[in-house]
């Protein structure tokens, strides 16, 4: 059993606000998130990881459009070995299936090993039912069947509850009182326990985490011998697999088994894997020989293949490392970030697999900080998915927000988008004075969304300041495009300003061309992928690429939403497709292009010893992939860099996502911040004039010891001017 998802935003967030004060769950997941990243690097070194990756993302997706060639293959080899082997179109269908095959064999017993498939059908639940007793021999899920509960994690599916909890439910199995503290003597009573299922059974129950096609073998990987014993003890063995487990051969399994302990759980192998091909020996069994049922699940499988953009969802190989990083998953836990598929991936099948009204609030709970696309070990695009998943929701429900119109609408006239900025900037006086901060929200705000200051908009924007602030550079070694984006144009030009006079002095020609508009990113995150592709256009027509070397960024998001999206967006387009491929590949952040591109020197700069703390914004470290170079200009610059705590994990903006949910995007706020006080530093610098928004707002609010500006203006400040 399961908790169904909450079915709108509202209800949604209570639940959420729930988790939030779950003090425990915090606690335990914020342990395993940072012993998962230590174990996990620690269990991929030596290895081509980016490599294994392509190799895995390769294999699984020219495996897709050959599912039911394999699932053929496979029956003919697995019925030749001895195995009947059956398909099922939906979960109801699977669930029958398997009761049908319990009567058959006067099966009255049953034991079962850990299957997220058996969990997708609810299949417990439709054999308690049908009166066959269930139980399942994982430590974990056994101990949330007691509790009626649904996994919380694909690996570690009882992580969400303490010792104590534990202890009290074994005594009312036992009847005795239990230490809690004793958790060797808890697992012995379990054991205990289960030995019995384990003798007394008819039929054992599991999944599979491949399905040979050229040999008909099953493969199963686990970490307890239970799975083993469920195989081979009971006289029947049904096996159910989704038809996305089909693999061509035991080269491509064992690809996927060099990265999947190590993705899971950071251990080099699992501690059992196990391969059944056909039917083995079986003393309990009548015949002498196991009886053997294999059922492949569709439940949407075979449609979801053949789909151009969410065919990539079945390359999943089910290690859970998407939730192990998300900062969400981190604070509300799985019960609260998914249905009966978690973390991110589980965002994304909920729709397909159990319905848009289970999915409705869920899809929205995205970040987009990349987290889980970085540690993918079948490089899915996880991010893109979900984002695509809005969209289906919203299509298969017939509906479009209010604000998604507006918004539609208003990116798609520059004009119009300006225009309204500009006005806003007049709305605004009453709530802010003289000051750069917005401290006091309106009263239509809720009050949740009180935990930041909030910056004004400019009442005259780079673009209108551009021709006072452009420098003349007559020989030019290096002509790039500067690309502002919506906040560095009418929130923080001064963030541009900063930069120039380096520039300049590098002998750097900069345009800004007027034709530019927001990146549109806003649009993508809102499903709104027409208009993502307008805007988009719109900005490759106002950059003259043929005078431009690069064209280079402040903003980490709009970067990384242009070079990752424009071409997904525009890549296939007749007209401007090689455009499109062309205007990605020169797009630049600020740090890179310092370091690489200019290779600044020490010698140009004016050591500090102003203390400097660094927040990686997701879709640099992630996005673009640029790791070193901001942390290499700070001390290139002279400032004294001071690593923190989670330096490279989301602050919670998000763009709108710290309006949808706001007391997350609090949570994670607050904890950047500590992690950044409790470094001693002095300054706090970002390459994102969004997460500056984020971290200077909650520190303005907070009351921080410390300062927060963009990394071109921290190494403005240090800049020997050479004119």
């Amino acid at each position: 059993m399961t908790a169904r998802a909450p079915h709108n935003v509202q209800a949604y967030r209570r639940s959420l606000r729930q988790a939030l004060d779950n003090s425990f769950l915090r606690q335990t997941l914020d342990t395993f998130a940072a012993a998962y990243r230590e174990s996990r690097a620690r269990a991929f070194e030596g290895i081509d990881l980016e490599g294994l990756i392509a190799d895995i993302a390769r294999r699984k997706a020219a495996a897709l459009p050959r599912l039911e060639e394999l699932f053929d293959a496979f029956k003919r080899r697995a019925e030749a070995a001895g195995a009947v082997v059956h398909t099922a179109a939906t979960a109801q269908e699977a669930n029958e299936r398997i009761a049908a095959i319990a009567r058959e064999h006067g099966v009255r017993k049953i034991i079962k090993s850990k299957s997220m498939t058996a969990e997708e059908t609810f299949l417990n639940a439709h054999l308690e039912k049908e009166g066959f007793q269930v139980t399942e021999t994982d430590l974990g899920e056994w101990i949330i069947q007691l509790r009626r509960e649904g996994p919380s994690h694909m690996v570690l599916p009882a992580i969400h509850l303490s010792r104590h909890q534990v202890a009290q439910l074994f005594e009312k199995v036992t009847g005795e009182k239990q230490n809690p503290d004793d958790i060797e003597k808890m697992v012995k009573v379990a054991r205990h326990t289960l030995r019995r299922a384990y003798l007394e059974a008819d039929m054992g129950i599991s999944g599979a985490n491949f399905a040979v096609a050229e040999s008909g073998t099953l493969g199963l990987v686990t970490n307890e011998g239970n799975a083993r014993l469920v195989t081979t003890l009971p006289r029947v063995h049904v096996a159910l697999v989704g038809y996305d487990k089909l693999v061509p051969d035991l080269e491509t399994a064992l690809t996927i088994l060099k990265a999947l302990p190590r993705n899971a759980t950071g251990q080099i192998i699992s501690t059992y894997v196990t391969w059944i091909t056909g039917a083995t020996p079986c003393a309990a069994s009548p015949t002498g020989r196991k009886i053997l049922h294999i059922i492949f699940l569709d439940n949407g499988r075979l449609t979801l293949a053949k789909d151009p953009v969410f065919s990539q969802a079945l390359q999943c190989v089910r290690c859970g490392a998407c939730a192990n990083v998300c900062p969400i998953y981190r604070l509300v836990g799985g019960h609260n970030y998914g249905h009966v598929y978690i973390g991110a991936i589980g965002l994304i099948l909920t729709a397909f697999y159990h319905g848009v009204e289970n999915a409705r609030a869920l899809v929205m709970n995205c970040l987009n900080c990349q987290a889980c696309k970085a540690v993918c070990p079948a490089g899915i695009d996880l991010p893109y998915l979900i984002k695509n998943a809005v969209r289906h929701v919203l299509d298969q429900e017939k509906r479009r927000p209010i604000k998604n119109l507006l918004l539609s609408r208003v990116l798609k006239d520059r004009k119009l988008f300006h225009f309204l900025l500009r006005r806003a900037s007049l709305a605004q006086k009453p709530l802010a004075g003289k000051e750069p901060l917005i401290r006091h929200l309106p009263l239509f705000f809720d009050k949740t969304h009180g935990f930041r200051s909030l910056p004004v908009i400019q009442a005259v924007p780079f673009r209108d300041r551009w021709e006072r602030a452009r420098r003349s550079v007559t020989d030019p070694a290096v002509r790039v495009t500067l690309f502002g984006g919506c906040l560095i144009d009418f929130v923080y030009p001064e963030q541009a300003e900063a930069m120039l006079p380096l520039l300049a002095d590098h002998r750097v020609a900069v345009d800004y061309p007027s034709g530019q508009t927001c990146c549109g990113l806003p649009a993508l995150m809102a499903a709104e992928k027409e208009t993502a592709r307008d805007v988009a256009l719109q900005n490759v027509r106002a950059v003259d690429l043929d005078r431009s070397d690069w064209i280079l960024t402040l903003c980490a998001s709009c970067g990384s939403h242009m070079k990752e999206n424009y071409p997904k967006l525009l890549g296939d387009d007749p007209v401007w497709g090689q455009r499109v491929r062309r205007f990605a590949e020169k797009v630049i952040d600020f740090s890179s292009f310092l370091q690489d591109v200019l290779k600044v020197s020490p010698e140009d700069f004016i050591p500090s010893s102003q203390r400097t703390a660094y927040h990686a914004p997701c879709h640099l470290c992630r996005g673009l992939k640029v790791v070193d170079a901001p942390r290499e200009l700070l001390k290139t610059a002279g400032l004294e860099y001071v690593p923190a705590k989670d330096e490279d994990v989301c602050c919670g903006f998000g763009g709108s996502y710290s309006l949808e949910f706001p007391e997350i995007s609090a949570e994670l706020l607050k904890r950047k911040l500590d992690n950044v006080e409790a470094s001693g530093a002095d300054m706090l610098v970002t390459d994102c004039p969004g997460c500056v928004l984020q971290l200077r707002g909650g520190a303005d609010k907070q009351g921080r010891p410390f300062q927060v500006c963009h990394i071109a203006e921290a190494v403005a400040r240090t800049y020997r001017k050479k004119r």
